[in-house]
């Protein structure tokens, strides 16, 4: 029998991942500044504490580099910790305990251990909490052997990703953008998940291959939406995670479409799209492209307060738009 489809949030979809996790796992445990009882910077824990305990849901103290180290030293110790910052920014204050420890130990004691361990980051622009608060810092984790890293688009993959992430016993890396959290979508119930380093398909094409991470799919849907009442049909896809990344899904695409265009909030510079631009140049998709590779990111400018600033200081829609009209139509 098929499980119920309801339509949840992004970040009820992530609240019921937790609710699964920890209804059928003792060990799992959820850490984090103000994630009990205020129920989280963005609400996505909810009501968690009142129904699982203060054993389980536990507030730490205003100190991301002390609770992240308490909860990779839980993961040693065979717990299944689950630990939120507040905004993904504040993981600049952890990473010796994410960098260091989380993402070496399983190597530096040769296996002997594990660190099971998922960090949830509330991540991205879009509403107006500026440069401190509004980073795009997947590529710096991403950059780091021993941590898997993930950014889901939709509702159904942010729990199929969490519940996925836990089943891992090695760290994993969760970027949740902070505009998607309002999002709607279908979330089956109960337990299921969605593949560490497996890209989706979101939409077919023939033309033009449109790589995306996070809020950016959902841009490139809604311009692909446009371009193909101009006949250009736009091929998406969401990599859901950029380590490890499916390099062969968007290899394959681009061998038939011939051209591409990576987009990500990020700063362009050494960012998502030089890795998959990299990826095609040394697969033999590079002897298929018609045009140049047009990597989409974010400008080189910390995030503004102004909004007028901070739209354009990462890719919208219309910027999509003219990315893929000037490179089908051999402008570039």
């Amino acid at each position: 029998m098929e499980p119920a489809v309801r339509e949840l949030s992004y970040a009820e979809a992530i609240r019921d991942a937790l609710a699964v996790a920890l209804e059928t796992d003792d060990r799992v445990i959820l850490m984090g500044e103000d994630i009990g009882i205020y129920g989280g910077a963005f609400q996505v824990t909810g009501d968690l504490v009142q129904r699982f305990g203060e054993d389980r849901v536990m507030d730490t103290p205003i100190s991301e580099l002390g609770g992240a180290g308490v909860a990779v030293g839980a993961a040693l110790t065979g717990l299944r910790p689950i630990y939120e910052f507040q905004f993904s920014d504040f993981a600049t204050l952890a990473m010796d305990q994410i960098v260091n420890q989380a993402a070496k130990l399983r190597f530096m004691l040769g296996g002997t251990v594990s660190v099971p361990l998922v960090m949830r980051f509330p991540a991205g622009s879009g509403t107006g909490a500026a440069a401190q608060h509004s980073q795009s810092l997947e590529a710096w984790f991403g950059h780091v052997p021993g941590l898997k890293v993930a950014q889901a688009a939709t509702p159904h993959d942010a729990k199929g990703l969490l519940l996925a992430a836990l089943d891992d016993p090695n760290p994993v890396m969760l970027f949740e953008h902070k505009l998607l959290y309002k999002m709607k979508g279908p979330v089956p119930e109960g337990h299921y998940t969605v593949p560490i380093g497996k890209a989706n398909v979101c939409r077919p094409g023939r033309d033009v291959t449109i790589v995306a991470t996070s809020i950016m799919v959902q841009r490139a849907l809604a311009a692909a939406e446009t371009l193909a009442g101009e006949d250009i049909e736009a091929e998406v896809i969401d990599l859901r995670t950029i380590r490890p990344m499916d390099r062969a899904t968007v290899i394959e695409s681009v061998a038939r479409t011939s051209r591409l265009v990576v987009v990500y909030e990020g700063t362009t510079t050494l960012g998502i799209g030089a890795e998959v631009s990299a990826a095609i140049a040394e697969s033999e998709a590079f002897d298929y492209l018609d045009a140049p590779i047009i990597r989409l990111g974010g400008a080189e400018v910390p995030i503004p307060y102004n909004p007028e600033l901070e739209k354009a200081a990462v890719p919208q829609v219309p910027d999509i738009l003219d990315a893929v009209r000037n490179l089908v139509r051999g402008v570039t």
